[in-house]
């Protein structure tokens, strides 16, 4: 089929991240301007397990969505096709999904997604459906792209977050423990930590002391600088130590981290004699409008994927290698995790004004 009557099927899925939208909308215009038709996937790959959970989306139906936070198609915690939860434990749907996919008529799928959904999509690329990932994640830790979308928003709330902190831990001579998402990997904590102007970040590339986090603290005493901000990722761990979990995993559901923060700041008390408080920002950070350089990013990538459909290629992710969006294969992304390297330049920023990060 030639590409000017392709139909492309486009879904999102994993956690939501702004700009989400934007990238629907890219898909939707430059689809459109392609001769291409496109049709909106609800509830990532369970909208290819049943075709009723579809609608054909024109650039009408995008109109005022850039803006907006989440994903006007939705997502689902249960979409993995492969081993799909079921009341007798996990069942393979993969077959009936490149089967709907058949029948609906459609030629290529782009896939929205972090990690686990980039390796899904893999997955069925190898299964024969014609594949374009687009990576997503607020944590910034898919491999083979400078930066997602999502994550310059979530950095510019927590930094926002971590400001109003200040006044409040100074005026009271407190230590304020800010815990933010970053489960394998700390770009968030650092880069808000950063920006904010932290005295401490704590990230999952590097175990921490807490007693070497305290002399740093209290050392800031000598000076008159009687309050500290510290700044930890969810994924943060002490030395010898493992997650802090809110829920263990269970089968189907992966673990849920969480209390790192308010575990850190009582211990902060406890060694300094210093009042301590923590805020625990969650899904605050995966809200709201996407910041404009979220937008831009998200559009450019949706437009890429319609470029790489266009010219039939597939299995590949489109990525950010400033100055260009490039692409590469899947198969580079995929059981990859980005996480801080020990010699980043910003880590030797931090280290070199007296920001103490993880020692």
């Amino acid at each position: 089929m030639s590409p000017e009557h392709r139909k492309i099927g486009v879904l999102t899925g994993g956690g939501d991240a702004p700009g989400l939208n934007a990238v629907i909308r890219a898909v939707v215009k430059a689809g459109a301007n392609s001769g291409m038709e496109v049709i909106g996937l609800e509830d990532s790959f369970d909208g290819l397990l049943d075709s009723a959970r579809s609608r054909r989306l024109t650039p009408h139906d995008v109109t005022g969505i850039l803006r907006l936070g989440g994903t006007i198609l939705g997502t689902t915690n249960r979409g993995n096709p492969f081993e799909y939860p079921t009341d007798g434990g996990k069942a393979d749907y993969s077959d009936r999904v490149v089967e709907t996919f058949g029948q609906m008529g459609l030629d290529a799928l782009v896939v929205i997604g972090g990690d686990g959904t980039l390796a899904i999509a893999h997955q069925f690329y190898l299964k024969g459906i014609p594949v374009v990932g687009v990576p997503k994640t607020i944590d910034n830790d898919i491999v083979g792209t400078t930066s997602c979308f999502g994550f310059d928003t979530a950095v510019s709330f927590a930094t926002d977050a971590i400001d109003r902190l200040h006044t409040t831990a100074q005026s009271h001579k407190r230590i304020m423990v800010v815990e933010v998402m970053g489960r394998y990997a700390g770009w968030i904590a650092l880069h808000a930590g950063m920006a904010g102007g932290a005295d401490v970040i704590l990230v999952p590339e590097i175990a921490y002391d807490i007693e070497k986090v305290a002399a740093h603290i209290m050392r800031r005493d000598t000076w008159g600088a009687r309050f500290s901000i510290v700044v930890v990722a969810e994924g943060a761990k002490p030395v010898g130590g493992a997650l802090t979990l809110k829920t263990a995993a269970r089968p189907g559901v992966v673990e849920r981290l969480g209390g790192i923060g308010e575990q850190v700041a009582d211990a902060l008390q406890e060694m300094t004699g210093k009042e301590s408080r923590s805020v625990v920002l969650g899904h605050l950070q995966r809200g709201g409008s996407p910041t404009s350089f979220d937008r831009v990013l998200a559009t450019r990538f949706g437009a890429k994927a319609v470029e790489l459909v266009r010219r039939g290629v597939f299995g590949r992710m489109v990525a950010n290698n400033p100055p260009d969006i490039v692409h590469i294969p899947l198969a580079d992304v995929v059981g990859r995790t980005k996480t801080v390297p020990l010699d980043y330049d910003l880590l030797t920023a931090a280290r070199s004004i007296g920001v103490s990060v993880g020692d």
